[in-house]
């Protein structure tokens, strides 16, 4: 499977399972999780991964991951911080991973997005623009997941 474009990825997403888009969408924080150090952000995605977490354990990781999101938007500051804020995507990515599904939502659409932002800041931060291959990238990693 090719996926070149938005409007295809949103499909595949869509036809995903909730833990297929749990899945996935720690894949797509992964790929972006250097530019938080939260452990409790790493936590997370680790909980997304896992096949066989439980009800309970997918909560806490929420609370955890909560605290993550929460943390790092109020580390931004007033005179925003690029590369902080970068940090406060990767959190709500990876929030996005494991919280409770919403009936119209996708998990890892949401995900996708969050990571976009997060590498968008930190090419601001850096000064290059606000080109990226993030988009590119997820292509890349939902196609991978989906041909396993």
């Amino acid at each position: 499977m090719t996926i070149d474009n938005d409007s295809d990825f949103k499909t595949a997403l869509d036809e995903l399972s909730r833990a297929g888009q749990r899945l996935v969408a720690a894949r797509f924080v992964e790929n972006v999780l250097a530019l938080n150090q939260d452990a409790k952000v790493t936590t997370a995605v680790n909980a997304a991964k896992r096949t066989d977490i439980t009800e309970d354990e997918l909560a806490a990781a929420v609370q955890s991951a909560k605290k993550a999101s929460v943390d790092s938007f109020t580390q931004c500051g007033h005179e925003c911080d690029w590369g902080k804020q970068a940090g406060h995507f990767v959190a709500e990515a990876a929030l996005a991973c494991i919280k409770p599904a919403e009936p119209r939502g996708n998990a890892a659409w949401d995900a996708a997005m969050h990571a976009r932002m997060a590498r968008t800041c930190k090419s601001i931060a850096a000064g290059v623009g606000t080109d990226n291959d993030e988009a590119a990238a997820q292509y890349g990693i939902l196609a991978e997941f989906m041909n396993k």
